[in-house]
């Protein structure tokens, strides 16, 4: 081993690999360590923020908040139905909405909460703003819970709405299956099938004569 390569294995050993093992380790601590951070699959604005600095009434309308809007975004936003919204799809008042709600209404009122507990939490969570009869706290649980029953609605009318195309889908089937003129053609089928049945039995009893008028039977 020349001495040139000792050295660069000396600097390996004694250089680089501690090096790596402290980054690595600061690296494994801080993520042990660090807050855990909310995460919204809808709702990515709010992933900055601490899930300890949100009272657990607020993380229990926003989960709900997120799985609703998740539907509703496929509902309304995947108009031509391939599982996926994308410049394909014809996208409506109601998607905008909801767009709406959830990247900018939602963040806005959790930004607007949290300046206030940061002022001081007591105060955001016990005393009645003015001129009103509620608490930060109970402002935001507020807003939220408008967004929270405006989705409900939301997914209720298109519950129904696909539940009556259903029912007006069954009802041009029977009506398409029931109908006077095609019940008609199967009798006129029906009748056909008889007269020739009895043409073969007459040509068989009477093998010469009568046998051509088969050919005058039209289906």
């Amino acid at each position: 081993m020349t001495q040139i390569t000792a050295m660069l294995v000396m600097f390996v050993l004694y250089g680089v690999l501690p090096a790596a093992g402290l980054y690595l380790g600061y690296r494994g601590i801080k993520k042990v360590t660090a807050p855990k951070m909310l995460e919204y699959k809808a709702m990515p604005q709010l992933g900055y923020i601490p899930e300890k600095s949100l009272p657990e009434e607020v993380k229990t309308a926003l989960t709900q908040i997120n799985e609703k809007g998740e539907k509703l975004r496929v509902i309304y936003g995947d108009s031509n139905n391939d599982g996926k919204i994308d410049d394909k799809d014809t996208v409506n008042e109601t998607y905008i909405m909801i767009q709406n709600l959830m990247d900018r209404h939602v963040p806005q009122a959790i930004a607007d909460y949290r300046r206030l507990h940061d002022l001081d939490g007591a105060l955001a969570d016990n005393t009645k703003i003015k001129h009103s009869d509620v608490t930060g706290k109970e402002a935001l649980l507020d807003v939220l819970m408008t967004i929270n029953t405006q989705f409900d609605d939301l997914l209720n009318a298109s519950y129904h709405q696909d539940g009556q195309k259903l029912l007006a889908t069954n009802r041009y089937l029977q009506q398409r299956f029931d109908n006077p003129a095609n019940k008609a053609d199967i009798q006129q089928l029906d009748s056909n099938a008889t007269e020739i049945n009895a043409i073969k039995n007459n040509a068989i009893e009477s093998p010469t004569g009568e046998r051509a008028n088969t050919e005058d039977i039209k289906l």
